[in-house]
């Protein structure tokens, strides 16, 4: 257990104005983000804080996140989209190629799906072991015509959004 994840669970992610205050989104699913960690924590990975959340590495590569956000505890995996989700419980977080998300909104539905999780932490510890990558693919929606202009009149700005 990395103390700095305690920190996270006392405090909140301290990267907006609400980090410790009642307002503070993971201050509202505490309970729920332990018991998640503690089902990645069984699992074997190493804990560690990146991005102002818990990560949970493998040989140093990132496999899961624990983490809230307004309205769920969650936890993610870094290649969700090469998990093969047997149990149809996975969302695509975002616009987010491969990364996917398991939202949680009670102590129940975690313990309810606790053996799918361990399950998906299994498979995803696999795919790291395996060093199967995610094909991302490069501008997947068409860039609208308006942006198109502004990339012409402004080719620096085209460079700093690298597309």
């Amino acid at each position: 257990m990395n103390p700095n994840v305690d920190k996270y669970l006392a405090d909140g992610c301290m990267r907006c104005k609400f980090g410790g205050t009642p307002k503070c989104k993971v201050l509202n699913w505490v309970e729920e983000l332990e018991l998640l960690r503690q089902i990645v924590l069984d699992s074997g990975l190493t804990e560690e804080i990146k991005w102002g959340v818990p990560v949970y590495t493998h040989k140093g590569k990132n496999v899961l996140t624990v983490n809230a956000l307004k309205e769920s505890a969650n936890i993610g995996f870094f290649k969700g989209v090469l998990l093969s989700d047997q149990h149809k419980i996975l969302q695509q977080q975002g616009n987010l190629q491969s990364d996917r998300i398991v939202k949680f909104k009670t102590i129940e539905e975690i313990e309810k799906q606790k053996n799918v999780l361990k399950s998906y932490i299994s498979e995803a510890i696999a795919i790291e072991e395996s060093g199967r990558k995610v094909e991302f693919i490069k501008n997947p929606e068409p860039i609208p015509d308006e942006l198109i202009q502004v990339f012409e009149a402004e080719p620096p700005f085209k460079k700093r959004s690298m597309l």
